[in-house]
């Protein structure tokens, strides 16, 4: 019997590119994949003739649960990280379709904007990390499962981490990746958000945006080292020898992943370089406006992916990438041809 997989959010940047690398990788897996409506698994359908697409929103919980029973694996990437009804739905029905002997395994999708809680609750905007906001993966799981309610996506990660004491049926890994750079793979969306809306606002405006001082700082992954982390997770989770390693699944295999760090400052100074070079702004300009967006620290250290299940990230950096995520908005915003 081939492994089921249910996956959320093919049409979507994350969820794309993860099944892309999947499929790649394991073409032999039963992919069953819940899409928005007919019209959305256009794309998906052509790209992924062999999948089975059902048809549903993150609120049709009935949907999800006979989905998420039925799986050996299920891969949430649909606005997984913020939304409550999907993720009762997925445990509920996980919970529901396994057994203690024979559990169902989650792969959640959350973020490390959980992070940023510190700087959010104390408007610490623009200013250097602390050395306690930094988050190593393994050394430091206890304060990262107990991050304070405030935090960002905080009471999704409880659903999924709950789960596992909830029922011994389910087995639990959560991936909270920083910054994501690159151009996906997906058959749909194959943009990320942060660094493309900052080059958005500079080649609306003239200028790339700084929150004063300009010392925050991310850490970023490159989306076919996150699409390639997908493949090892799920190959552990059908794995004997790691799916009841409680360090890979369970309520605290909790893992960033990182493979640079940037100062968002920098970020504005590489798209205003090159935004000037392609001749898209007048000159090479920055500007301190009001951006929270780009005010609070993300610091994590990706320690369990590397030590667990060998993930080594290769592609190139946040920086080398620059010229070309200038170059797609640029003509996304029908800029440049």
């Amino acid at each position: 019997m081939a492994p089921k997989i249910f996956l959320t959010g093919a049409t979507g940047y994350i969820g794309g590119d993860a099944l892309y690398s999947l499929n790649k990788a394991h073409p032999e897996y039963e992919y069953t994949l819940l899409i928005r409506n007919e019209e959305r698994g256009k794309p998906v359908a052509a790209a992924y003739p062999n999948a089975r697409l059902v048809y549903g929103t993150l609120d049709d919980t009935d949907v999800i649960e006979k989905e998420a029973a039925a799986a050996d694996v299920v891969v949430h990437t649909a606005d997984s990280a913020d939304n409550v009804p999907s993720a009762k739905a997925i445990a509920k029905g996980l919970a529901a379709g396994h057994s203690a002997e024979k559990p169902g395994y989650w792969i959640h999708l959350c973020g490390t904007g959980i992070l940023t809680w510190y700087d959010a609750d104390h408007k610490r905007y623009g200013q250097a990390p602390l050395p306690e906001q930094r988050y190593h993966d393994i050394d430091d799981i206890e304060r990262i499962v107990s991050l304070p309610d405030s935090a960002i996506h905080r009471n999704v990660d409880k659903i999924v981490l709950g789960a596992n004491t909830a029922s011994p049926a389910v087995k639990t890994l959560i991936v909270g990746p920083p910054t994501i750079y690159g151009t996906g793979r997906g058959p749909a969306n194959q943009r990320s958000i942060q660094v493309p809306g900052l080059i958005e606002y500079t080649l609306t405006n003239g200028h790339a945006p700084i929150q004063a001082p300009g010392l925050t700082e991310w850490d970023n992954v490159h989306i076919h080292d996150l699409g390639a982390f997908f493949v090892l997770a799920v190959e552990a989770a059908l794995d004997p020898a790691k799916n009841s390693n409680p360090e890979i699944f369970g309520p605290t295999a909790y893992f960033f992943l990182e493979s640079g760090v940037h100062k968002w400052s920098d970020v504005a100074r590489w798209v205003a370089d090159e935004a000037a070079r392609q001749g898209l702004i007048p000159k090479p300009a920055t500007k301190e406006v009001d951006a929270p967006r780009y005010g609070a620290n993300s610091k994590s250290v990706a320690a369990r992916a590397r030590k667990y299940l060998g993930w080594a990230p290769k592609s190139p950096s946040l920086k080398d990438e620059t010229e070309a995520a200038v170059a797609f908005e640029a003509k996304r915003l029908g800029l440049k041809a």
